[in-house]
């Protein structure tokens, strides 16, 4: 399936059906009075997030939803039918934005959440409604409002546990499909990922879910390569990994550059936690490891491990590293709101 993280769409809601004017017209009933029945309420426009999608895909080849707009009054106090709702199925994380991309409308962050997007318009009072000791016979009736219509974003930022951040070719498909079942596309030229990959990672009897993202190079917040567009799939992440080639050219400058990105980027992406790892073990010369992991520490990287996806070095204990860091932050989730005693 292809991976579509961002669309545009058209939403109507319905329209209120209007209200009738009718009188009661019956043999030996010579003054039956008004019996006009109000209109319809129109259908509301409402996302709902569900689980086993990950991606937009379907919003590409059909980016209109108009709701039904409910049906007319009529005579002998009968309302109008409500027009039927539509639902829109989003992968959990989506988010919907106004047509300027800067006002959040709604953001579907677990499963089952549903938010209106567009109520329908009240349907119209018919005749019966004005009915009055002063007023036997009134002649009018309300038209019904009309729907709410615009134009909005749906922007999907995936949820995962760890986020997996380098520059390209750092080794970080390679890893994701060591750990997981995932088979992210591997090859030896850059830019070989052109989407986000997920994969569940299982350790020590636990799991958790890591997303690879495609590299990052310099000037990425300004769009350069393949921009910064997709470091929005790790902003809900509890953790980020920081994959650096231990063969490049400048591993300590390759660091830094992408801190300036995260920095740049801005989503509280660069206070995350950072777990930094220095791969293709298996290629570099014994004890260059240790050596570039003081180098990078004293650049000011917190914590550095050095692991192999090849030959499985290290990679264990990267795990352990990633999933007690992401079960603390699911039991601070867990705990209860502190509540301040109310007193008069």
């Amino acid at each position: 399936m292809k991976f579509l993280d961002q669309a545009k769409i058209y939403t109507r809601s319905g329209h209120g059906g209007p209200g009738a004017i009718s009188f009661r017209r019956e043999a030996h009933v010579p003054l039956g009075g008004p019996d006009g029945g109000d209109g319809g309420r129109g259908g509301d426009i409402v996302a709902m997030a569900v689980n086993g999608l990950n991606t937009l895909i379907d919003y590409r080849y059909q980016q209109h939803f108009k709701a039904e707009s409910g049906r007319p009054g009529a005579g002998r106090d009968r309302s109008g039918a409500s027009g039927k709702d539509v639902i829109m199925r989003l992968p959990i994380g989506t988010q919907v934005l106004s047509d300027d991309q800067q006002t959040v409308l709604a953001d579907l962050t677990y499963e089952g959440q549903t938010i209106i997007l567009a109520k329908g318009g009240t349907g119209g009072k018919g005749n019966a409604f004005f009915k009055s000791a002063t007023n036997r016979a009134p002649r009018k009736s309300q038209p019904g409002e009309d729907g709410q219509e615009m134009w909005v974003w749906l922007r999907l930022k995936l949820i995962a546990d760890a986020g997996l951040l380098g520059m390209p070719n750092a080794g970080k498909s390679t890893f994701l499909s060591a750990v997981s079942a995932a088979r992210p596309k591997i090859a030896d030229y850059p830019f070989t990922t052109l989407h986000p990959n997920l994969g569940v990672v299982g350790i020590d009897g636990k799991e958790f879910v890591m997303a690879d993202i495609p590299g990052l190079i310099e000037g990425a917040h300004e769009g350069a390569g393949l921009g910064h567009r997709f470091l929005g799939h790790v902003e809900r992440c509890r953790i980020l990994l920081h994959l650096i080639d231990a063969t490049g050219e400048d591993p300590v400058a390759a660091w830094k550059m992408l801190r300036n990105e995260l920095k740049a980027y801005g989503g509280d992406l660069y206070d995350k936690p950072e777990i930094v790892g220095l791969t293709k073990l298996d290629a570099t010369p014994e004890d260059y490891a240790a050596d570039l992991a003081i180098a990078l520490q004293e650049a000011g990287a917190g914590q550095v491990l050095a692991l192999s996806s090849v030959t499985g070095s290290g990679v264990t204990t990267m795990l352990r590293q990633l999933i007690n860091v992401i079960e603390t932050s699911r039991a601070k989730e867990a705990e209860p709101e502190e509540t301040v005693p109310w007193s008069p």
